[in-house]
């Protein structure tokens, strides 16, 4: 049994919580926000700071669903505790910041595991099996929302301070972690990011290349929701994974994402400081995207 802690209890915590509690191997044993309301109403023990939830000694690992930019702080506190780690994407906002929080949990021989839920989507797993290791003429991968429909009350998200950036920040790390799955390592090409008035990218489309070209393409002010994959083989064949398809409800995919993420966060804390994670592989592509724009 792997007693977790929380950090963070914003709008992506909820489907952590459900996962523990539907999941076998898991207790929920402690939580942590800053915000007085979103500690209210736990069964388990609920403080201020990660750092006095570390130091309770209640938890065995921690997942980190705090806004990004206190993703840095908090992991490396539980790392140099021992303690294991689930972030969200991204690992960090910092490139630099994030390649020595990979050392410091190397060095520990504790794992740091970056949560990419989209790639424990059903649908997709199924295209992967499909595709079943077949040569690709050519990948994409579209994610577009509106995103001031998924934020709830984290406002954070909208403020590139906090977030890092905009779509390429927020939903790239995913979708180029898809990529990624179906097409190996990739190789950045070109970044063309749009911004709006107050700076924020808001539309991007990025290529790549890894086993066969990648196209990420990428949409925060969608009107709806448009997430998937389109694998085409070589000979021209099309095959395509609707990440929303068969998941009612609004964000309604995400309930059986996060039980995979779990799953396979308990597999990285049993492997320890011997994890490949691919965390700091997208936050790399991220920063080369924002650093190699054009518009």
């Amino acid at each position: 049994m792997i007693r977790l802690g929380v950090a963070g209890l914003g709008v992506i915590a909820r489907f952590y919580l459900a996962a523990i509690d539907r999941l076998d191997g898991f207790a929920l044993a402690a939580v942590c926000d800053p915000r007085p309301e979103a500690r209210a109403g736990h069964a388990v023990p609920a403080f201020p700071g990660h750092r006095a939830m570390l130091s309770a000694g209640l938890v065995d690992a921690v997942v980190v669903a705090a806004p990004n930019d206190a993703h840095a702080a908090i992991c490396r506190d539980a790392v140099e505790a021992g303690v294991p780690v689930c972030v969200e994407k991204p690992l960090d906002i910092d490139l630099a910041r994030g390649r020595e929080l990979v050392a410091v949990a190397h060095a520990r021989g504790v794992a740091l595991f970056t949560a990419f839920h989209r790639r424990y989507n059903d649908n997709v797993l199924a295209l992967l099996a499909e595709v079943d290791g077949r040569p690709l003429e050519s990948l994409t991968v579209r994610y577009f929302e509106r995103i001031e429909e998924h934020v709830a009350t984290d406002r954070w998200y909208l403020d590139a301070t906090r977030s890092g950036g905009g779509c390429v920040a927020d939903n790239g790390p995913n979708a180029l972690d898809l990529a990624r799955l179906f097409a190996g390592p990739l190789q950045l090409c070109e970044a063309r990011v749009g911004r709006d008035a107050a700076g924020t990218d808001r539309r991007a489309v990025l290529t790549a290349r890894g086993t066969a070209p990648v196209r990420v393409e990428l949409d925060w002010s969608y009107s709806g929701e448009v997430k998937d994959v389109t694998a085409r083989l070589a000979g021209g064949r099309e095959l395509r994974a609707d990440m929303l398809a068969g998941h009612d409800g609004f964000k309604g995919s995400l309930w059986h994402e996060y039980e995979g993420v779990l799953r396979d966060f308990a597999r990285a804390a049993a492997a320890g400081g011997a994890w490949a994670d691919g965390g700091l592989a997208a936050l790399a592509l991220v920063d080369e995207a924002y650093r190699r724009e054009s518009t």
